[in-house]
């Protein structure tokens, strides 16, 4: 129950990544009122998995504060807005609808929760498959991020982009240093998010590289032989006692003796 729980939260996770991006597009007014009743039901769901969390919270208010707390609150917040803001007579005006927009961009940070430990689907895959996992993750949250914000920054006064297929085309190009040239930044604004992209990029995507190549030496040193008493999956090759627990694991070791 609980992987099929964590695999409907994943899909509503890409279902409101995948409305953000076709809103972009020029699309009939009936097909954004489907989009707007389906992110509604969406947002529905992440309302009550948030309440769900925070009523199970050993500790609620540092629960609140928490990082993935947080990034859960900010996924809900822009839809509510649209909902409550016109009840208290606030006039949803552009500003307000642009800065609304972009921080929806943010949701895909949901998808970290499912990486933050070794526990990722109930322990079904291994330690360094979830370090892959995460690299891949950081390069697609670094494009999607940037190419929604360079977006709506530059889509009102920029004529070489108008959706977001445009803006992750650029932002892909502007990472990987092609630089063809054929979408530029033309604000300030816009060339400040370029350079915090490639930062980030330069900064974050080796880092997790990394880790894969530390655990595949990790790895590379051990045995797999999971322990019956804590689950302690790789352990020295000549163990005969989990380094946990102290479990007898019985490993066969060929030494000199």
């Amino acid at each position: 129950m609980g992987k099929i729980i964590d695999v409907f939260i994943i899909f509503l996770n890409l279902l409101i990544c995948f409305i953000f991006v076709l809103e972009t597009y020029q699309v009939s007014q009936q097909t954004r009122n489907l989009l707007w009743d389906i992110e509604l039901i969406t947002v529905f769901f992440f309302i009550v998995e948030y309440v769900i969390r925070l009523y199970v919270a050993p500790d609620r208010l540092r629960h609140i504060f928490r990082i993935y707390s947080v990034i859960d609150l900010v996924a809900i917040l822009p839809t509510l807005s649209l909902l409550i803001m016109p009840f208290f007579g606030l006039k949803l005006d552009i500003r307000i609808l642009r800065i609304l927009r972009v921080v929806r961009v943010v949701r895909i940070f949901r998808f970290l929760r499912f990486t933050s430990n070794e526990h990722f689907f109930f322990g079904s895959i291994s330690r360094h498959m979830l370090e892959v996992v995460r690299l891949i993750l950081t390069i697609l949250i670094i494009f999607f991020i940037f190419s929604g914000v360079f977006l709506y920054i530059e889509s009102s006064i920029n004529p070489n982009l108008s959706t977001f297929g445009d803006s992750f085309y650029f932002t892909v190009v502007a990472l990987t240093t092609v630089g063809f040239g054929d979408i530029t930044p033309v604000s300030d604004t816009g060339r400040a998010a370029i350079v915090i992209m490639i930062l980030s990029g330069i900064i974050l995507i080796p880092y997790h590289a990394s880790q894969i190549v530390k655990e595949w030496f990790y790895i590379s040193l051990k045995k797999e032989v999971i322990c019956p008493q804590c689950g302690l999956r790789y352990h020295e090759r000549d163990a005969s006692h989990c380094k946990s627990c102290g479990h007898v694991i019985f490993q066969e070791y060929d030494g000199d003796l």
